[in-house]
């Protein structure tokens, strides 16, 4: 009997920590907000204060809008154009986009137009 209690424990503990590894490698942190005009033909830049290391990027949207592209600059100053190319609908998200590994961002500069008057963007990065 005490057998089968310290092996349930063990396998309780275990899928406990499973668990824990996979949330918190999925932890994601806002790296900034924007907002997009209706007719803007400029992108709207996001400078971040510190370089936050992150291995994939996603946006939502507080309003309806079209998002072309995503212009994201490292800490070396490397750049990387995310092309997105789609409407957000009010409160939804776009899929992950991911980097070759894990970068240090710097700035953001999200490119496109709100459906209304404005919209709010929020840029998230996985770490």
């Amino acid at each position: 009997m005490k057998m089968k209690t310290l092996l349930s424990l063990m396998c309780v503990l275990t899928s406990m920590l499973t668990l824990s590894n996979n949330a918190h490698a999925e932890e994601r942190i806002t790296l900034g907000r924007t907002i997009l005009l209706e007719n803007a033909s400029h992108g709207a830049d996001i400078p971040l204060l510190m370089c936050r290391r992150v291995n994939a990027i996603k946006l939502k949207a507080d309003r309806d809008a079209y998002v072309r592209k995503v212009k994201v600059t490292f800490k070396n100053d490397e750049t990387k154009t995310i092309n997105f190319y789609r409407n957000i609908k009010e409160d939804a998200t776009t899929d992950w986009r991911k980097f070759a590994y894990k970068r240090c961002v710097k700035k953001l500069e999200v490119f496109g137009e709100s459906k209304n008057s404005s919209a709010g963007i929020r840029v998230y990065g996985r770490q």
